[in-house]
Parts: C-alpha cells; structure tokens; sequence
C-alpha cells in the first residue's frame, strides 16, 4: 500500500505548497501565499522579512518549511532560487500571469494554452512513480474497476471507462451519486474502486470510495490535494498539479492534468495485457471504422468515384 503523501523529491516546490496549502494551519497558509506570490523574491528574503509579510512569527515560518517537507528556511530559500532559475529561460513572463479583463483573445489563447502545458509538465514531474506502478498492478489484475467522478471530474471518469473498455478491462464510471453507491456495496475484494476529485472533498466521490472500501474493494484515490478527505479512504493516492488562475476554475485547470495521469494509468494497463489489449483495440477499431466518412466497413478508404 502507498503512502497517502507522495514522494515529492523531483518536484518543485511551489506545486508541492499548493497542493498542500489547504490543510496547513492558517498562519503557515498566509506564509505560503506570500511564497507563492512571488517566490524569485522569497528567494532573497530573511526569514524575518517573510515572518513580517506573512503578519506572523519566525518560529510559524520554521513550522511552515517543515509541514511542506524542507528541512528549513535556509533549504527553502535554495529550492525557490533553483526552482527560479530552472524555469526562467522556458517561462514567459507575461503568459505565465493571470487572465485580465483587458487581454485580447490573442493573449487569452496563448495564456491557456501555456497553463495547460505547465499543469502537464509539473504533473508528471511529482507524480509519484512507485504509486502509479501499484495502481496499474491492481487494475490490471481486478475483475472491475468502478470509476467515481461528479462534476466535472466525471468527463475524466468516462474517459477512463472509455479507454480501459478498448482493451477489454470491465470498467464502469458513475457520475449519479445513488448508483455510485449502489455500485460501491457490491464491489469485492477482487475490484478496483477508483474516485476522482480535484479538492479531494468532493462529498459524493469520498462516500463512495468509502463504501468501495468497506466492501474490500481496492480504492485509489486521484486528486490534487494529497492530504484532503479523500485520502482518507484510498489505498492508493495519485496526485495532479494544477493551478488555479484568474477565470479559471477547478473544472478547467483540473481536467487535463487529471488526463494525464488517466493516460499514463491506461498505457501501465495496456503494456501488462499487451496481447489481448492490442486485439481488442484493433477489434475496437474496425468496429467502428465504417462510420468514418471515406473509409470502407474493413477499414480502407474507398476510393474517389470519378465525376
């Protein structure tokens, strides 16, 4: 069994603060939103510059470091300087900002398009390996896998459900908060139950897991806050990167990098079924290739009928 904090060592830190951000104590929140604010300048600061910014004490900044995993403030200040400068010759400074109001659709384009590119990057890089690896093992070798998604995390569930049914994995993904409970009860020890939660307090989706749970049900749990409610539940905890930015809600910036996990969890699947999964994608394929317009029931396009 995982552990439900993952391992953050190829992270940086600042996806590790905000993921942990909303169970820490509410003065080491105010640290970490100073730190978050402007973390170049963090950098360069005392620990009694940021205690005073923060409207709080040295000792709750040694207490903040700690709860996030640095040693220190010293060891904080050396992870945000090499984190800074990492990033600084791939970041725009300006498409790394918010949305404003007074942005052209231009800038709007290239402000979404650079966000979802970081939620993926930062994504793969804390997403703990080790805890992947244990959650294919047991998708791969369940007799079901139940997915629990509401709101938006449910286009993530039927997406799973979609591609783990493409190569022949029974997989059903409940967006209905009584069938998701209902499917729960009568899950086994030989199952897979799987909630997806940007917050990771999403009601429905942790009594579901829950009652996956009770019944002997292996859970995992996949969200952006690793110490949130529904870790609580999960055996297996993997984690997204997302950031939340101006007109950009928890449905927007979650979604694909909760895709990207899905991705990496499916093709995990797929290479420890590598036969029969390539069968049943090219079964897949030709079962619908009819209904694409040019191509013939067998999968070859037609040719041009002369005019």
């Amino acid at each position: 069994m995982s552990s439900h904090i993952p391992d953050y060592l190829d992270a940086s830190p600042l996806v590790k603060i905000r993921s942990l951000l909303p169970g820490l104590a509410r003065a080491e929140q105010r640290v970490a939103k100073v730190v978050l604010e402007n973390p170049a300048t963090v950098a360069h600061r005392s620990i009694t510059e940021v205690a005073e910014a923060a409207g709080t004490s040295e000792t709750t900044v040694t207490r903040f470091c700690k709860a996030i995993g640095v040693g220190g403030y010293p060891e904080l200040r050396i992870a945000l300087a090499a984190d800074t400068a990492r990033t600084a010759s791939r970041v725009d400074r300006d498409l790394g900002s918010d949305i404003t109001l007074t942005d052209d659709l231009r800038q709007v384009v290239g402000k979404v398009a650079f966000a979802d590119a970081r939620a993926v990057e930062e994504t793969a890089e804390q997403l703990d390996v080790d805890a992947l690896r244990e959650v294919v093992a047991a998708v791969a070798g369940a007799g079901r896998v139940d997915v629990y998604g509401f709101g938006a995390s449910a286009f993530v569930a039927f997406d799973l459900q979609q591609k783990l049914h493409r190569i022949g994995r029974v997989c059903f993904a409940w967006n209905d908060a009584h069938i998701a409970l209902t499917s729960a009860a009568v899950l086994t020890g030989a199952d897979v139950a799987v909630g997806i939660s940007h917050t990771g307090s999403t009601s429905e989706t942790v009594e579901a897991l829950r009652v996956a749970k009770e019944h002997g049900a292996t859970t995992v749990a996949l969200t952006n806050f690793p110490r949130s409610p529904i870790s609580e539940v999960a055996d297996h905890v993997l984690t997204t990167a997302a950031r939340e930015t101006t007109f950009r809600s928890g449905a927007m910036s979650s979604r694909i990098a909760q895709l990207t996990v899905v991705d990496c969890l499916f093709i995990g699947v797929a290479q420890l079924h590598v036969d029969s999964a390539t069968t049943a994608l090219e079964a897949t394929y030709d079962a619908v290739s009819g209904h694409r317009l040019g191509e013939r029931p067998d999968g070859r396009r037609r040719r041009e009928t002369a005019k």
